[in-house]
């Protein structure tokens, strides 16, 4: 007899990805996920800087105008 509960745990898929993790035992569909993400998190990533640069930049010019 198997456990709903584990088979249910087992199903469910990592939704992270850990740097440096080991990757020979994930699949290559998971591997596609995890690709996705990352890329997904680094536009995120770029994005929010691209914001604070031009804050900055911002900040900058009127500081030293003064």
């Amino acid at each position: 007899m198997s456990d709903p509960f584990f088979e249910e745990t087992r199903k469910k898929k990592k939704a992270a990805h850990d740097i440096g993790e080991e990757l020979s035992a994930i699949s290559i569909d998971e591997l596609d996920e995890r690709i996705l993400l990352l890329k997904s998190e680094i536009q995120r990533l770029e994005e929010e800087k691209s914001k604070k640069s031009a804050v900055k930049s911002a900040a900058d010019t009127l500081f030293k105008s003064r």
